[in-house]
């Protein structure tokens, strides 16, 4: 009897500790692996940045590159006259200034938000003109 109970003992252990094995897995596979292959697109990404380039911040503010400092790992970044030092962690997308295509770190959110941005670049844009002719007319 003894020998019966020990064996559903030992069993109900190995059970849970194929539950915890498989638990890692999963989580290695849909969040670990992803999110590096991610930050090594965003590495690359920012490895590729030059003068001339258009870029966009994660704070959705978009300028020219004027200069990258790879010992201080900073940006300058030329917005209508005004120049800016970022991170360059800072980026969020890098349009190349021979025209290519749009690089930017894969993700769906990406996409939404980047849509819904540029309603509001539309709207500073006018406003930066209003301003202008507005300090033009004084």
């Amino acid at each position: 009897m003894n020998l019966l109970l020990g064996a559903s003992a030992f069993g109900g252990s190995t059970m849970s500790i194929v539950f915890i094995v498989v638990m890692f897995a999963f989580l290695y596979f849909f969040m670990i692996r992803p999110q590096r292959k991610q930050q090594q697109q965003h590495q690359s990404m920012l490895s590729k940045v030059k003068r001339g380039d258009k870029v966009t911040t994660i704070g959705r503010l978009h300028g020219v590159v004027d200069e990258v400092n790879e010992a201080e790992k900073t940006v300058t970044l030329d917005c209508d006259g005004i120049f800016l030092v970022f991170d360059l962690s800072a980026l969020a997308k890098v349009t190349p200034a021979d025209g290519g295509a749009a690089v930017a770190p894969a993700s769906g959110a990406a996409a939404e938000s980047e849509a819904a941005s540029e309603a509001p670049v539309a709207e500073s844009e006018a406003t930066s003109a209003d301003s202008k002719a507005d300090s033009a007319a004084k």
